[in-house]
């Protein structure tokens, strides 16, 4: 439809001012009846002649169609494409600006010297991002300039940072010497599996060993004698037993996830948030960024909503076993090392308190309890003569 209007007109017997719409020839493309009101849809520049018309009939526009309909909206919403346009421009100067240039290089010496180089040579915080063949430039005059000092330069672009990732070059270095040393037990433990690269094995599977112990000795015997002192090198797993408490509520909210889902967009600013074509009332929402910026506090995004619903749960003593097991196995894994392994859990012990339960979980762990005593210093002639 070409710049069309629906008109809705109220009061008592609208059907006497369709008559008198009718009578003036004014064009009528559709009409719908009520009881008590009365839809058209006229021309758009019909609208001064209806209006002329006097009468006590409540008259209003209900829908637009055509052009008119997309003035109507630009006009309805300016402020916010305004503000949206201006939110844009503005997002594209930021985001070719730089706040941080980042030298990753454990040596601070080093992360110096670069960040002074990269300034001189124009790579500098507050500028424009620099064009791909002048970073290019940059990295082979900074490793031409510090060519005794750095054997690769790598310049990253994210975000509005540059991370400058260096590696110093290498210099012909003696191997570090390994003193002689025993194999000792880190802590308390059941040993599990041993493996030894060098020394002698003084403990074996299933032994109970504790904190201090030797496990794998430096030290080489020839029948009763010590005839030499080696670096003992290898690896030792043992059983190591921990308890974890964890206190329950014994009524709590729980979220959970439904299929049900909508697409919308998402505001947010200093201090408010708005979700716009969300019906739902609780909800985990993704974000699709379309604007960021960290200089003025703005983010527009694109919204994935997906509607939440939540249970409450009971905790009695009866199940409280499976709910602290779970929570007490996320706690113990915050420390464990990447190769540690949960070999069993179980409850140990459970209390009874007004709001909560507080329980005990115990644990069984196979972890690395290797850890190293010197033994350079030790004489072994007088050792010898000890033991004669």
């Amino acid at each position: 439809m070409n710049n069309r209007i629906k008109i809705s007109i109220e009061g008592k017997n609208p059907s006497y001012f369709l008559k008198e719409i009718i009578k003036r020839n004014i064009n009528i493309y559709r009409v719908e009846k009520n009881h008590k009101s009365l839809k058209i849809i006229i021309d758009y520049q019909s609208l001064d002649d209806i209006m002329k018309i006097k009468t006590t009939y409540k008259i209003r526009i209900v829908e637009r169609f055509g052009l008119i309909k997309f003035k109507f909206l630009l006009k309805k919403y300016s402020i916010f494409l305004s503000f949206i346009i201006m939110g844009i421009i503005l997002n594209l100067i930021l985001s070719n600006l730089i706040f941080k240039i980042e030298v990753e290089h454990s040596n601070k010496e080093i992360v110096n010297i670069v960040s002074k180089d990269l300034n001189e040579l124009g790579l500098k915080k507050y500028h424009f991002k620099v064009s791909y063949s002048k970073k290019e430039e940059i990295k082979k005059k900074l490793l031409s300039k510090e060519k005794d000092l750095l054997e690769w330069v790598e310049i990253e672009e994210k975000g509005t940072k540059y991370i400058i990732k260096v590696e110093q070059r290498k210099k012909n270095k003696k191997e570090t010497k390994c003193n002689p040393r025993h194999i000792t037990a880190k802590k308390n433990a059941l040993i599990k599996e041993i493996q030894a690269d060098s020394g002698e094995i003084v403990k074996k599977k299933n032994d109970y060993v504790t904190k201090g112990e030797t496990l794998i000795s430096g030290l080489i015997y020839n029948k009763e004698d010590v005839v030499s002192k080696r670096c003992a090198s290898g690896k030792v797993y043992g059983e190591v037993w921990y308890t974890v408490t964890v206190s329950l509520p014994k009524h709590y909210t729980e979220k959970s996830l439904t299929s049900k889902k909508k697409y919308g967009l998402s505001l947010k600013t200093l201090k408010n948030e708005y979700n716009f074509l969300n019906k739902f009332q609780t909800f985990q929402k993704d974000e699709y960024n379309i604007i960021e910026s960290k200089i003025i506090p703005l983010k527009f995004s694109l919204a994935k909503y997906t509607k939440t619903k939540e249970q409450t749960k009971n905790i009695t003593m009866t199940n409280a076993d499976e709910e602290a097991i779970k929570l007490a196995t996320k706690k113990i894994e915050k420390q464990l090392k990447k190769d540690d392994e949960i070999i069993s859990k179980k409850v140990l012990k459970k209390n009874d308190f007004h709001s909560k339960i507080k329980v005990e979980v115990f644990f069984k762990i196979k972890e690395d309890i290797t850890t190293y005593q010197d033994i350079s210093k030790l004489n072994i002639e007088e050792m010898n003569k000890k033991e004669e």
